[in-house]
C-alpha cells in the first residue's frame, strides 16, 4: 500500500504531487513544470492537507517514490526521518523563533535521501513579520531543500509568500468517501461510520473521533439538542454557558491523557522515577512542558468552541434547507422532527441572519473576546427569531 491510498477524494492533487516526485528532471534543471522548490496545499479544516503534505514528504524521501513499506516512509510517517523537518503548533500562533530555527536547518544537505523536505502545519498562523522570515527562505532556497506549507486557503499568507509557492487546493471529501476510510481503517460499522462522516461534515479527523469515541458523539447530539430547544432569552443563557462546559470537557478529553504520557517521557528521560521528587536543577524542564501545556489546552478549547458553531451552522443550515422545501441530504437528520418545528417556528430570512450571526460568533472568538459573552449574543439572536404565534 502506497502512501497516496489513505487519502479520501482528492485524486486531482494526488496526481500534482505524483508527477512532481516522479518527475525525471526534477533533480536536473529548475525549468521542470512538475517540481518546484515550494508548496502551499490549502483546503477546509478536516480535508487532508498535512496527510496529504506528508504523503508527498513520503514521495520524495523514499526511494520508490512513497511505497509506504520502507524505513524512509516508515520514518516520515513517524516524523523522525533525518531530512524532514516539521513545524506544528499547538498554540495559537507560530513563534517567530520557531520559524528561525527552521529556516536555519533549511540550509542543511540532505543526509540520505534526494530532498531535505519541510513541513509547516497551519501556516496561516504565522504573523506578518515572522511570515517574511520565511519569505527570505522561500526567495533564495537551497537546490535540494523543498517546503511545503498548508493552511487552509491561500489569502490565510501574505501576498509575497504566496507569489513564491505552488499552490494546490484539495476539496472537500464525500460523505461516502470519508465513511468508507473510517471503516477500513477503524474497522467500525457502515451506519455509524456514515453517521460520523455526515456529522463531521466530511471532516475526517473529527469523523474518526465521532465514530470511535461515544462522549464526543454524545457532546455533539447534547449541542444540536441544546439550539434546537432554546424559546426564550434564559434558555439562551443558559444554553451558551452548558455550550462552554460541553466545550472544556471535550478540551480536557483531548489533551489530559496526552498531557499525563508527556510528563512521563520527560520524567523517563531525566532518570526520575515515578513518585521521586523533581531536583531543583531540572524543575525549569518539568515547568517549560507544563507551560506548553497551557498553551496547547488554551487552542485547544478555542477549537472545541469553534467546533461547536459548525455544528450549530449545521443545524440552520438542515433547517434553511427545510424552510426551502429541500429534505434530502440533511445533516442532522435524525432530529428531521425538532428541525420541522424549528423550520416552521421562523422565516428563512431570520434563518439565513442566525447563520451569519455564527459566523461573527467565530470571528469573536478568534479575536479573543470572552466566548460566554460571543456565545450568550448568538444564542440570544437565535431565540429572537421565532415567528410569534
Amino acid at each position: 500500500m502506497s502512501v497516496w491510498d489513505e487519502l479520501v477524494g482528492q485524486q486531482e492533487a494526488i496526481d500534482v504531487f505524483r508527477a512532481a516526485s516522479e518527475s525525471e528532471l526534477a533533480s536536473a534543471t529548475s525549468h521542470d513544470s512538475a517540481m518546484t522548490h515550494s508548496w502551499l496545499v490549502t483546503g477546509p479544516p478536516g480535508s487532508g492537507r498535512s496527510n496529504l503534505a506528508y504523503a508527498f514528504a513520503a514521495s520524495l524521501l523514499c526511494r520508490d517514490g512513497g511505497c509506504g513499506k520502507c524505513s524512509d516512509c516508515t520514518q516520515v510517517a513517524a516524523r523522525t526521518h533525518p531530512d524532514l523537518a516539521t513545524l506544528t503548533t499547538e498554540r495559537v500562533i507560530i513563534s517567530i523563533d520557531e520559524v528561525r530555527a527552521l529556516v536555519q536547518s533549511s540550509q542543511y544537505s540532505p543526509a540520505v535521501s534526494r530532498y531535505r523536505v519541510i513541513v509547516i502545519e497551519d501556516a496561516d498562523r504565522m504573523a506578518e513579520r515572522t511570515s517574511n522570515v520565511l519569505l527570505k527562505a522561500l526567495e533564495e532556497p537551497p537546490e535540494r531543500t523543498v517546503w511545503i506549507l498548508c493552511a487552509p486557503s491561500e489569502a490565510d499568507l501574505i501576498p509575497t509568500i504566496r507569489s513564491r509557492v505552488r499552490s494546490v487546493r484539495l476539496r472537500v471529501p464525500s460523505v461516502p468517501d470519508v465513511a468508507k476510510l473510517i471503516v477500513a481503517r477503524d474497522g467500525v460499522d457502515e451506519v455509524t461510520a456514515e453517521r460520523a462522516a455526515r456529522h463531521a461534515q466530511s471532516h475526517i479527523g473529527m469523523a474518526h473521533r465521532l465514530a470511535t469515541n461515544p462522549e464526543a458523539a454524545a457532546r455533539r447530539e447534547e449541542t444540536v439538542r441544546l439550539v434546537l430547544n432554546i424559546m426564550t432569552v434564559r434558555e439562551a443563557v443558559l444554553a451558551a454557558a452548558r455550550m462552554i462546559e460541553i466545550a472544556t470537557d471535550d478540551a480536557k478529553a483531548i489533551t489530559e491523557e496526552r498531557d499525563g504520557v508527556e510528563l512521563d517521557q520527560l520524567r523517563r528521560s531525566m532518570g526520575i522515577a515515578e513518585g521521586d521528587a523533581i531536583p531543583a536543577n531540572l524543575r525549569s524542564q518539568v515547568k517549560g512542558l507544563e507551560e506548553q501545556q497551557k498553551r496547547r489546552a488554551t487552542r485547544s478549547l478555542r477549537d472545541g468552541l469553534d467546533r461547536i458553531l459548525v455544528d450549530l451552522l449545521s443545524v440552520y443550515r438542515d433547517v434553511l434547507r427545510l424552510q426551502l422545501g429541500v429534505s434530502d441530504e440533511l445533516i442532522n437528520v435524525e432530529f428531521e422532527n425538532e428541525l420541522r418545528a424549528a423550520a416552521a417556528a421562523r422565516t428563512s430570512e431570520d434563518t439565513l441572519a442566525t447563520m451569519e450571526a455564527i459566523g461573527e460568533a467565530r470571528e469573536r472568538i478568534d479575536a479573543n473576546v470572552a466566548p460566554a459573552l460571543a456565545m450568550e449574543a448568538l444564542l440570544i439572536r437565535a431565540s429572537r427569531s421565532e415567528v410569534p404565534a
